[in-house]
């Protein structure tokens, strides 16, 4: 099995290999993945967090070896928590990094990081801080970064921020937590999840107090919430129709 590293700030993940592929998620600095397969530009590569699976381009990332990824898959992550940080690298060029990147592989890249971090589960009320941090992040199929983010990346970030891992997609959530059967049961940092026509759960959000929620809709967003659905207060209408909420932590 082959390894390696992110040693960039964003690099796009996709659904196949090709500059013109639908970008399905984003790998961020310092994810560690495993290289399932090579073609002569491309790696399919499965995420180390969430087992998320994708091509990314050859260029774009750090082989290493599998005691390298044992050693350094161990490390605690220590994640960057303001919107753009700066490492700086061996060649005492400069790298920005967005909120969220894994800084504990900075040595073994002979890289120097001096901003702050965090590297342990924080409380439930420390959700709502990180997400408002996301505020006006424009949309981004794929993206999880303030400057593109989806809905599910949006929610796996934030949580990732607290200490606490989902999976990558809206509709593979879903299958995490526990069921609350009543929207008065929730509080603030549960989930609320929502269905198309046909079913299928297609958008997620951070639940805030006093019937709203945070969620990446054309961009990050506050809107208000009932036990229909999102009540958008710009358009005055229903814009997602609510299957379930579910706590987490």
């Amino acid at each position: 099995m082959n390894y390696g590293l992110c040693n960039l700030n964003i690099v796009p993940l996709r659904i196949e290999d090709s500059d013109c592929s639908e970008m399905v998620s984003q790998v961020l600095y310092g994810d560690l993945f495993e290289v399932l397969e090579l073609s002569e530009k491309w790696c399919k590569v499965r995420l180390v967090d969430d087992q998320y699976e994708g091509w990314i381009d050859s260029k774009q990332y750090k082989k290493i070896s599998p005691s390298e990824f044992q050693e350094l898959s161990q490390k605690p992550p220590m994640l960057t928590t303001h919107l753009l940080d700066i490492i700086t690298t061996a060649t005492n060029t400069l790298l920005p990094i967005s909120i969220g990147s894994n800084t504990a592989i900075s040595k073994f890249l002979n890289h120097s990081f001096e901003g702050s971090t965090t590297s342990k589960k924080l409380n439930k009320s420390n959700l709502i801080e990180f997400a408002q941090m996301y505020l006006n992040s424009p949309y981004l199929w794929g993206g999880k970064t303030p400057f593109g983010i989806d809905c599910s990346g949006f929610t796996q970030m934030v949580y990732k921020l607290c200490g606490y891992q989902l999976l990558r997609d809206a509709s593979q959530q879903v299958t995490q937590g526990e069921v609350l059967s009543f929207i008065e049961e929730s509080e603030a940092g549960d989930l609320a999840f929502f269905d198309n026509e046909e079913g299928k759960i297609v958008h997620v959000g951070i639940l805030l107090d006093h019937n709203h929620i945070i969620h990446a809709h054309g961009k990050v967003r506050i809107d208000q919430l009932d036990h229909s659905g999102i009540f958008n207060i710009e358009k005055q209408k229903h814009t997602h129709k609510l299957r379930v909420i579910k706590r987490m932590i």
